[in-house]
């Protein structure tokens, strides 16, 4: 009898023919499956009625709102239309910019959304104006023209693929699931993109726990949402009394001042200086680089803002920044850059509600001046420019 030479060592045999066959067969009903449930997936959330039945409060149903109730705006109002964008910072109130239209020729629009940035306005801009012909001007409004990286970073924020899960393409999957920094952010966007249930995931569970209710409210909220962001009125708080000692970071908060308010003064007005690794540089050249490029044979300018800094202002020595990406787009021929001392009137407590956003007061006045700025840009209007007689907000 021959010794067995055989060990633990050797190698497992290959599959037999059966086995090969089998694997086969199972990674074909994989494929299958996963065909079905994007084409499933496709049919309900991508191209079937679910986006009209969005939660109208949720960051997908505001989009909606804000995109719909803009389409609108283009149909009703003159040539001279500017469209606006920002985070909830570009709190300007479009009835008081109305105001001075008789006067600039320039009707201003709110087409940002709060807590959005580049990458969202680019997506609500592809639909909102698909052949980048139907504005004036664009407006980006920014917290400064340098580029400062902050402890959170635009690049980091996946509430794109919930703001725009309705109007992302499967196109777009490769260059918006890249943009993110780290693999655990690119693969939540991967998913949330290539498979809309995903995104909409909390959304399908409270349509699913009332349907009557959500339809009745989103039928009221599409009737609505025009009138109400039109007359919306901000609150009166302010924070007099604020002060910030730079040399060490602390902060004397206005008498009773709220959780709120505490909370915005520290984590954005007083907050420390990150480290400056490039990375709000490089968010801006793509995503704003890539609204520019839209624009590049158009009539339509890209404006850029410095909003009002803050009731307290930064002083700008605490960072040394190291670029200044959008001077840089200031040298294109379709951008140009608001005086970025325009709105400094604006930068102190009793104009401010919290250590971010403007009060009512502050906002009267930013919608003017804004107005004002914007039409200084532009020069005057288009030479058949009319004023509209009646403004179309009631219709």
């Amino acid at each position: 009898m021959q010794p067995d030479s055989s060990s633990a060592f050797d190698s497992p045999a290959a599959p037999t023919g059966s086995g090969l066959r089998a694997f086969r067969e199972a990674a074909l009903l994989l494929i299958l499956a996963l065909a079905a449930l994007l084409v499933l997936d496709g049919l309900v959330f991508r191209i079937g009625p679910y986006k009209k039945l969005l939660e109208p409060d949720s960051t997908a149903g505001q989009f909606e709102l804000v995109l719909r109730r803009e389409q609108e705006a283009q149909r009703e109002y003159g040539d001279n239309l500017v469209a606006t964008f920002g985070d909830s910072r570009m709190s300007y109130y479009p009835r008081e910019a109305a105001k001075v239209e008789p006067q600039t020729g320039y009707y201003l629009r709110q087409a940002g959304l709060a807590g959005t940035n580049a990458r969202v306005w680019y997506y609500m801009l592809r639909d909102l104006d698909p052949t980048a012909s139907r504005y004036r001007a664009i407006v980006l409004a920014v917290n400064d023209f340098d580029d400062e990286d902050q402890a959170y970073q635009d690049a980091d924020d996946l509430r794109v693929v919930h703001y725009a899960a309705a109007h992302l393409r499967l196109s777009d999957i490769p260059e918006l699931v890249l943009s993110f920094p780290s693999w655990t952010s690119r693969w939540e966007a991967l998913r949330s993109a290539l498979l809309k249930g995903y995104a909409y995931q909390a959304d399908i569970q409270e349509f699913l726990d009332n349907p009557p209710k959500r339809r009745a409210y989103v039928q009221l909220a599409n009737g609505g949402y025009p009138h109400w962001t039109w007359d919306f009125v901000d609150s009166t708080k302010t924070l007099e009394g604020l002060a910030i000692d730079w040399s060490t970071f602390k902060v004397t908060f206005p008498p009773n001042a709220t959780p709120d308010q505490i909370d915005t003064i520290t984590n954005f007005l007083a907050r420390r200086p990150a480290p400056q690794t490039g990375t709000m540089a490089a968010f801006r050249r793509h995503w704003m680089g890539k609204i520019i490029d839209r624009y590049r044979n158009s009539r339509t300018k890209v404006i850029f803002i410095r909003l009002p800094r803050g009731a307290v202002v930064r002083p700008d020595n605490l960072v040394k920044k190291q670029s200044a990406t959008i001077r840089d787009f200031a040298r294109l021929p379709n951008v140009l850059l608001a005086n970025e001392h325009a709105f400094e009137e604006l930068e102190h407590p009793e104009l401010f509600k919290d250590g971010l956003h403007m009060n009512d007061k502050g906002n009267t006045r930013f919608s003017v001046l804004l107005s004002q700025e914007v039409a200084r840009l532009l020069g005057p209007p288009a030479p058949n420019w009319q004023a509209l007689p009646d403004h179309p907000r009631d219709k």
